[in-house]
Order: C-alpha cells, then sequence, then structure tokens
C-alpha cells in the first residue's frame, strides 16, 4: 500500500494506528451462545461446500458452465466463512478485541471481496436462467464453458480491483483520536469514520462499492427474473409453465437468502438498536454459505441425482469387496 500512496501523492504523512479495536456485541446477554451458533455454523458450512465442490468435481455430468458458477459460489462461501468466523470467534469469544492495523486492512479485503462475490455469482446463475428458459435452442452456443469461466474471470478481477482501490484509499486516513470500531469486523463505513483527515474520497467509495456490488446486481437479476415471467407466462400448459419456473427456485432461494436480509437492515436500519442491527449483519455474512449447499441439494435434480448415484457406486463397491471376502 505504500506505493499506491506515493503514486497519489509525495511527502504525505499518515498517521496509523498500531491496532483498532473492535468493539461489536458489547451489552448483549448470552451472546456466549451466539459464538457457540456461530461455531456450529463454521462448521455445517464447510462440510457442505466442500462436499458440493467435491460432488461437482466427481460428477462429469455437473461439469457445465451452470455448475462452473454453482462450484464458484461454493468456492466462495468457504472463502468467506473461513475469513470471518474464526476471527470473529477470536476476536469476541476470548476477548483478542485488539486487532493490527495490516491485519485489519486484510481482514477487511478478504471479508468484502467474499460477500461482493456472492452477489456477481448470483448474476451469473441468473443470466444463466434468462437464456435457459427465452433461448433454450441457443443456450448451448450462448452459455459455454469458455463463456462462464471468462464471466467468472472477470467478476474475481472486477471485485479485487474494487476492494484493493478501497483499502489503499483507507490507508491514506489519519486516525488521530477514537480506534473503537463499533461493528464485528473491520467494516469500511466505521473505519474511514474515524479518520481525522479528508475522508471524502473514502465517502465516495462507501457509496460507489454498494452501488456495484449489490444494488447493480439486483437490478440485473430483478430484470432477467421479469423477461423470464414474461417468457413463461407465453407457454400455452400450466405444467410446462411449472416445470420451467422449477429451474429457477434454487437460485431464486439464493437471491432471497442474501439480499432479503440485507435490504430490511439498510431500510429500517436507523430503527434497530445497534446490537440488532449488528447481530443482523453478522447473520447476512454467515447464514448464505450455510444455506446454499443445502438448498442446491434439496432443490436441484441434477445434484440429487449425483448423490443418489454417487450412493449406489459405494453400495456396488461395498457389496463387491463383501462377495470377494
Amino acid at each position: 500500500m505504500d506505493s499506491f500512496n506515493s503514486a497519489l501523492g509525495k511527502n504525505i504523512t499518515f498517521v496509523r494506528p498500531p491496532f483498532f479495536i473492535i468493539r461489536g456485541f458489547i451489552g448483549i446477554p448470552n451472546v456466549k451462545y451466539y459464538y457457540v451458533f456461530l461455531f456450529f455454523v463454521f462448521v455445517f458450512s464447510i462440510i457442505g461446500n466442500a462436499f458440493v465442490m467435491l460432488l461437482i468435481l466427481m460428477d462429469h455430468n455437473l461439469q457445465t458452465p451452470k455448475y462452473i458458477a454453482v462450484f464458484n459460489l461454493a468456492l466462495c462461501d468457504l472463502l468467506q466463512i473461513c475469513a470471518l468466523v474464526p476471527k470473529l470467534l477470536d476476536l469476541f469469544l476470548f476477548n483478542h478485541n485488539r486487532i493490527a492495523y495490516n491485519e485489519c486492512m486484510t481482514f477487511l479485503f478478504f471479508c468484502y471481496t467474499c460477500l461482493s462475490m456472492e452477489a456477481l455469482n448470483l448474476v451469473a446463475l441468473s443470466y444463466d436462467r434468462l437464456v435457459a428458459i427465452i433461448s433454450p435452442l441457443h443456450y448451448t452456443t450462448r452459455v459455454t464453458h469458455k463463456f462462464m469461466s471468462t464471466l467468472i474471470a472477470f467478476f474475481w478481477i472486477f471485485v479485487i480491483l474494487g476492494v484493493l482501490i478501497t483499502v489503499g484509499l483507507l490507508t491514506r486516513v489519519s486516525f488521530c483520536d477514537s480506534l473503537v470500531i463499533k461493528s464485528y469486523f473491520c467494516d469500511h463505513g466505521q473505519l474511514y469514520r474515524l479518520g481525522c483527515n479528508d475522508t471524502f474520497p473514502n465517502w465516495t467509495i462507501a457509496k460507489l462499492l454498494p452501488a456495484l456490488f449489490m444494488w447493480l446486481p439486483l437490478a440485473f437479476i430483478l430484470a432477467s427474473y421479469i423477461r423470464i415471467s414474461i417468457a413463461l407466462a407465453k407457454i400455452t400448459t400450466k405444467q410446462e409453465r411449472v416445470k420451467a419456473f422449477k429451474t429457477c427456485s434454487a437460485h431464486l432461494s439464493l437471491v432471497a437468502i442474501y439480499f432479503v436480509p440485507v435490504l430490511t437492515t439498510f431500510t429500517i436500519g436507523s430503527a434497530l438498536d445497534p446490537n440488532v442491527r449488528i447481530i443482523n449483519l453478522s447473520l447476512t455474512s454467515v447464514v448464505p454459505p450455510l444455506l446454499n449447499p443445502v438448498i442446491y441439494v434439496l432443490q436441484t435434480q441434477e445434484i440429487k441425482d449425483s448423490i443418489k448415484k454417487l450412493i449406489k457406486v459405494k453400495r456396488q463397491k461395498a457389496i463387491t469387496l463383501r462377495a470377494v471376502k
């Protein structure tokens, strides 16, 4: 980040504290039960997302463009839960609420990168459903392995550059007074407001990032489903409409789990108690990685078929081994 600062201005001295103090869950009764809940969420999220990733890698029938996006979603969920929960438990459960300056910037980078990629993965999946329903005959030529891989790679580059710029601008903020971050992680909004010099670039990026990585993806997804609804309305039989809509049910569930809590918090956030708001936002970060693999296992026929085939193969191997013995 020193090179970033030297590129933007020479001979500028910034006041960087040795550490910050994160105080997100203060004054909440029986909060340790919440930490235990987070630990179990962490464990089951790792198991669920690792299982989905292994299933996609092992089953050639799942190695389609759509499941490139599903695999990447599971990967993002895995990285997100590993970046957030262990550090959160260390900060609050074990009362290590001081976090070094550089560690805080790294913590922020990984949390924001994974959260942003989750929304863009949902965009990739909504495009897949859009083409599959409105142009089924052209699906195999429009949504190819190369196209989906390129799209996912572009999203990663776009998000990483955006978050790197955000962190780079934070390193130009001087912290002269309070070092207390009233959140459950190194929250960008909380951090730049502690600054005692010009934080207008940080205010600007704080407004721009949600627009690029949340509201714009949501607008694309809503527009996609409006177009899908129009296409479904033109299908003559109710049975065919229901069959086509079922292919979107898993994706719609993921969209609801990710966006509804965020929208609720931002809509009525000022009326909420600060601790309630922090808990709600923390749940927004940890619940999707837990539920996403469950939804894909329960609502996606290809995943169900793959699991059945895997169980069948294992049973056949067990029977063969018994016969040999």
